[in-house]
């Protein structure tokens, strides 16, 4: 069985000197690869380096939407050079997208977003979307996106968080939906009615560590990538499936989005 982690921030000062260790529990609960997101472009050296380190880890460079406040006239032209002078290891540009949540900037979030949309275009890359208390504000910009291109950009939305009538846009737009372990959470009843319903073909996991442990991990401060393992049995309770079908699905989803190659 192997198992992708679509989704990790190991370059996080909680991982520091701790990354082999890491390394051996990932390969035991069997996860064969991971995607490291960017939360910023001054990690991108860090990220590389990990990445350069481990070769089962390919990785993103945007900039997060709550850390816009960086965003600088010469960020969308860094984060392109970047992206284009490491391929193939970048599969994608971000973590983009909204967050209503934490901030109000919504201007200023739309600006990075919009530009990191058009970067991914341009490179012909998914994009990975951060939309928390957003779903409204980025359908708008998509749609508006596609009126103004002919087309929507290719991505995920990932640790998603939506509603079922939220998914169904998501997902019949042409969007990957990841789910993180807060699909394990005993309260996420939307979030778990929207793994159940999500289309096989769209289905991706991830931990979002060294955040949201999932549950039977939940009182552990650090996520790790290990337990995308808890993650992918949730879906399979969930859906009716087996963590061998989840495993396997999850897997093919996760190269054919990020362009993978050799890796399943």
């Amino acid at each position: 069985m192997q198992l992708i982690d679509t989704h990790v921030h190991l370059n996080f000062d909680s991982f520091n000197g701790d990354l082999q260790t890491l390394r051996s529990r990932w390969q035991e609960a069997g996860v064969v690869h991971l995607v490291h997101s960017c939360v910023e472009p001054s990690e991108f050296p860090t990220i590389k380096s990990i990445a350069d380190q481990f070769p089962e880890i390919s990785f993103a460079v945007g900039l997060h939407p709550l850390d816009v406040d960086k965003w600088q006239p010469n960020t969308a032209q860094e984060i392109q050079s970047l992206a284009t002078s490491s391929r193939p290891q970048v599969v994608a540009i971000g973590e983009t997208g909204m967050d209503l949540y934490k901030a109000d900037n919504y201007a200023a979030q739309r600006l990075a977003f919009e530009a990191q949309l058009a970067i991914a275009t341009e490179l012909n890359l998914p994009v990975i979307i951060h939309c928390r208390d957003a779903a409204a504000q980025v359908r708008e910009i998509l749609e508006q996106w596609r009126s103004s291109t002919g087309e929507f950009p290719r991505g995920v939305m990932h640790c998603w968080g939506g509603t079922p009538e939220e998914t169904r846009w998501f997902m019949d737009n042409g969007f990957y939906i990841s789910f993180s372990g807060t699909v394990t959470f005993k309260n996420a009843k939307a979030i778990q009615a929207s793994a159940a319903m999500v289309r096989s073909d769209r289905l991706l996991i991830e931990t979002d560590c060294p955040f949201l442990s999932p549950v039977p991990k939940r009182g552990e401060k650090r996520n790790e990538p290990a337990n995308v393992l808890y993650v992918a049995a949730k879906l399979a309770e969930l859906r009716g499936q087996t963590l061998e079908a989840i495993a396997a699905q999850t897997t093919k989803n996760a190269c054919q989005l990020f362009g993978l190659v050799g890796v399943a």
